[in-house]
């Protein structure tokens, strides 16, 4: 256990907005595809309606609102998403030097599919820090804001839910964690909350604490 997070087993990252700064570039390709397909979206929008969820919970809005995606769509997408990460993704800032820093167990559980996240965590330098403890939407039923994500990963990482704290980025991710009988911490660092409150979204959402730079991770406040 790790002094400086008493009552703390597991530590569980989000990864996109949390570990890499990758929420608003992967939001501005999925309103570029979609206004492609003719379903009026700006980045700003997509932010708001599917920020921390899975593409399942893309696919069942574009349903709703009677315009299904074309089978094409999400392939596409994410060869784009690939090739805006390949040209702009960095990690978030000083997130390394916390990893470095954990003495206790820690894993990734991400909304987002299980090779996006495997490539975005080898280009930023940070996938050594996890080994093979990647957890994600693809292996549950329900994804966030349902807590199965979270229960999922602590239970593969031999965790009681109470002992593990996630560190999140989205509302749909704070709410999971809560749900799941976690501590959740608020992160508000990412590029997405320059122009957003973050801090009253995630507080009003449940998170028992929010940061906003990774230098502060040891801080208590």
């Amino acid at each position: 256990m790790d002094p400086r997070l008493p009552e703390t087993d597991l530590v569980i990252f989000d990864c996109d907005g949390v570990l890499v700064d990758s929420e608003e570039l992967s939001c501005r390709c999925l309103a570029e595809a979609m206004t492609r397909v003719g379903i009026d979206m700006s980045t700003e929008r997509a932010m708001t309606l599917f920020l921390g969820r899975s593409s399942a919970a893309l696919t069942d809005y574009c349903q709703a609102a009677g315009a299904p995606l074309p089978a094409t769509f999400l392939p596409e997408l994410a060869r784009e998403v690939r090739k805006t990460f390949r040209a702009q993704l960095q990690p978030i800032a000083g997130v390394a030097a916390v990893l470095e820093q954990l003495r206790v167990p820690h894993c990734v559980a991400s909304s987002s599919d299980i090779e996006r996240v495997k490539f975005s965590l080898e280009l930023t330098g940070l996938a050594a820090h996890f080994g093979p403890h990647l957890y994600t939407s693809q292996m549950v039923r329900h994804g966030k804001p349902a807590p199965d994500l979270f229960l999922h990963a602590a239970a593969a990482m031999g965790a009681e839910p109470h002992h593990a704290l996630v560190i999140e980025d989205s509302v749909s991710g704070v709410t999971a964690a809560k749900a799941a009988g976690m501590k959740v911490w608020g992160f508000v660092g990412g590029a997405h909350y320059r122009s957003a409150d973050g801090n009253a979204l995630l507080r009003q959402a449940g998170a028992d604490r929010i940061f906003a730079a990774m230098t502060d991770f040891w801080t208590e406040g």
